[in-house]
């Protein structure tokens, strides 16, 4: 049985992933989904957040231990999750089985000003020096889903301010897990694993040629969604289940063939 484990990018929580991990399990049957939170965000809100991927990773192993969830893992991974879920496999190869990137950016392959958006810079700057948990959360909302209606966004924006209230994420550590993105380098040989790439063409964040730059170089397969934005399991999570259940039932006739 597959055990899949759903990392998410800056200051976003499990809650975050809304309906796509029921999505997930209805195109893996059989497949155990858990969505742990990176420290400094969710149930982790009052922890700091460590200012390097390497820590995230070794935060999340040890969640998982202490949970009783035994590897190998599946990492199916968002942004900033992303960059974990490539550290875990290159520092412990032996604990994952197959990796999903999504709308992911890392240094060697990509320069910052296509990582983050240079159009954005200003935006978010304020909105970490003083901007309200409303005025964040819209801002996240317009930069990462071009989902739904007026209506609909409005419906998903109280949600979300209702987690930030619940679980609030402090600016001090939405600023550390910047800096652990801002320095995260990828390691220098593609990890030894499966991998998929998924990306957006709609993504207002991140520059989509940041993970055509990945999929080429580490020869990865890569699926391009023709419009959602920067969250793509929420913009589309059917298109993204399907796609991660058509790509590990591949690799298992692939597997058998040999």
């Amino acid at each position: 049985m597959l055990t899949w484990i759903l990392l998410r990018g800056l200051i976003r929580e499990q809650r975050h992933w809304g309906r796509f991990p029921g999505q997930l399990a209805r195109a893996l049957p059989g497949a155990t989904i858990i969505t742990p939170d990176l420290p400094g965000n969710g149930v982790h809100h009052a922890a700091i957040s460590p200012t390097s991927v390497a820590a995230m990773v070794e935060a999340c192993r040890a969640e998982l231990r202490a949970r009783g969830v035994r590897a190998p893992y599946s990492l199916l991974a968002l942004s900033l999750g992303g960059m974990v879920a490539v550290e875990w496999a290159s520092r412990y190869p032996h604990e994952i089985d197959r990796a999903v990137l999504i709308n992911t950016s890392m240094r060697p392959f990509s320069c910052f000003h296509q990582r983050l958006r240079w159009r954005n810079y200003g935006a978010i700057v304020h909105m970490l020096a003083d901007g309200s948990v409303e005025a964040q959360e819209r801002l996240i909302l317009r930069l990462t889903s071009r989902h739904g209606d007026n209506a609909e966004r409005e419906g998903l924006l109280r949600r979300w301010l209702g987690y930030q209230h619940e679980f609030p994420v402090s600016r001090r550590n939405a600023l550390r897990q910047l800096v652990a993105a801002a320095r995260f380098r990828a390691p220098a040989a593609r990890p030894a694993l499966p991998l998929l790439v998924l990306s957006s063409t709609g993504d207002q964040l991140v520059d989509p040629r940041c993970s055509q730059h990945l999929a080429q170089a580490w020869r990865a397969e890569h699926r391009i969604h023709p419009n959602a934005g920067h969250d793509l399991p929420l913009d589309d999570g059917e298109w993204v289940a399907q796609r991660v259940a058509a790509w590990v039932a591949a690799g298992d006739i692939a597997a058998e063939a040999r």
